[in-house]
């Protein structure tokens, strides 16, 4: 039996044998009629409903519409020179441009920091243009004395943060000379008992190697310092002023006297590679509030504090200059050394004294305070543009400490009459 329990069925091959039996009588021609029209007749009366006339059925059937919008028609191909519209072009396939729409601009949100410029003071703009114009000239022999035109650095250590930046001033670079400033920011040491070194040195103007001499400056007062910075940064965790001071005119002195024998050994006189150098020695320990200032030459030292700066260049003889500050315990300061200070007798042979006063000032920092160590470039319009001098005290004293690039537009802030180079580091207390 089947699976639905009926008898089984022939097998499912029987009927094609018997279709194909040779035994079996034909059947012949149908009495039926069998044309087409016949067909057709039998197919609508099966159906039902009358043959429609053919004049009532539509000529064409209408399309649905498409959704999709309709494409613009490729504009017409004009046909290169020398060859026919039909036939291919010859050579590798050009690249397609496509009409790109630029995306609308954001909306302005209140009190975005717009993208920093180099402005002016004054009316009138100064003479030379705010960019660079040319480069110095250079040959095969001397590329590793090449300087670039912008240095710029930054740091956050302890309660302090620090912006540093050195630029070509706007005659040399119309002129195609190179900087003659030299900038050195470096840490030495780890933790809290890490020392950072901040270091301006600027050459003599009309001196063909100033820019060399400030290097060779700043290179030699930073590897005296990385050799002695962990007494040095005892000395100011402790505030051991005297030691210091003796200490850090010791490090001067064998500067400008290395100078000195660099200048013999090319030739020139001692004026020709003599620099102004002026350092900051920064403490990372938090507890430690502490700056010290020391160097020699010209340049300036000056301390935002309450919205207003202080001159804090220390008292020569015979000058002007900001009062001694005292500290907690009655020390006094601001020192003048023009005097040198005996050595130790550990040290061995006193350096013959420099041709500048050494310069030296420890100060105790309050949160708020800024801190200003700059090159002659930029102490000279500082002391002489009042404007200058207010508009920083505008940018810095209420928002804290700026990016990079806002403090380097800051630093180039332009004045008539003043194009010399322009280094400066500050020091942000938190």
């Amino acid at each position: 039996m089947s699976q639905q329990g009926d008898t089984p069925a022939a097998h499912e091959d029987d009927w094609w044998r018997r279709l194909y039996d040779g035994t079996a009588p034909d059947t012949g021609p149908g009495s039926a009629a069998d044309t087409v029209d016949d067909r057709f007749h039998s197919a609508t009366d099966a159906v039902g409903g009358p043959e429609p006339d053919r004049a009532d059925l539509p000529a064409t059937v209408a399309p649905l519409p498409d959704p999709r919008p309709p494409e613009p028609a490729p504009p017409p191909r004009t046909p290169a020179a020398g060859r026919a519209p039909w036939e291919a072009p010859v050579g590798p396939p050009r690249p397609q441009t496509f009409a790109v729409r630029a995306p609308a601009a954001p909306p302005r949100t209140p009190g975005r920091a717009e993208r920093p410029a180099v402005g002016h003071i004054g009316d009138r703009p100064p003479t030379y243009d705010a960019e660079p114009a040319a480069l110095p000239a250079s040959g095969p022999d001397d590329l590793d004395a090449l300087v670039p035109d912008t240095v710029l650095d930054g740091a956050r250590y302890g309660t302090y943060t620090l912006r540093a930046a050195s630029v070509r001033g706007d005659s040399a670079r119309f002129r195609g000379e190179p900087r003659r400033d030299a900038l050195l920011t470096a840490r030495f040491g780890d933790g809290d008992g890490a020392l950072v070194l901040v270091a301006v040195a600027g050459g003599a103007r009309g001196a063909g190697r100033a820019h060399l001499a400030a290097a060779d400056a700043c290179r030699w007062i930073g590897g005296a310092v990385a050799r002695s910075h962990a007494r040095l940064s005892d000395d100011i965790r402790a505030r051991r002023r005297g030691d210091l001071r003796s200490g850090l005119h010791r490090l001067t002195d064998r500067t400008c006297g290395r100078l000195r024998a660099r200048a013999a050994e090319l030739g020139l006189e001692p004026s020709a590679y003599e620099v102004g150098l002026r350092c900051l020695l920064l403490s990372a320990d938090p507890e430690c509030r502490t700056r010290i200032f020391f160097g020699v030459g010209p340049g300036g030292l000056f301390r935002l504090r309450d919205g207003a700066w202080q001159d804090l260049d220390p008292v020569l003889p015979g000058t002007g200059g900001a009062p001694p500050e005292q500290g907690p315990d009655g020390d006094r300061l601001t020192m003048d050394l023009r005097v040198a200070t005996p050595p130790s007798p550990s040290a061995g042979t006193a350096p013959p004294p420099p041709v500048e006063p050494f310069r030296f000032r420890a100060s105790v920092a309050r949160p708020g305070d800024t801190l200003l160590l700059c090159g002659n470039g930029l102490a000279e319009p500082m002391r002489g543009e009042p404007a200058l001098s207010e508009e920083l005290a505008r940018r810095w004293a209420p928002d804290g400490p700026p990016g990079l690039p806002a403090y380097l537009a800051d630093i180039q802030l332009r004045t008539k009459g003043y194009a010399d180079d322009r280094t400066a580091a500050a020091v942000w207390e938190a």
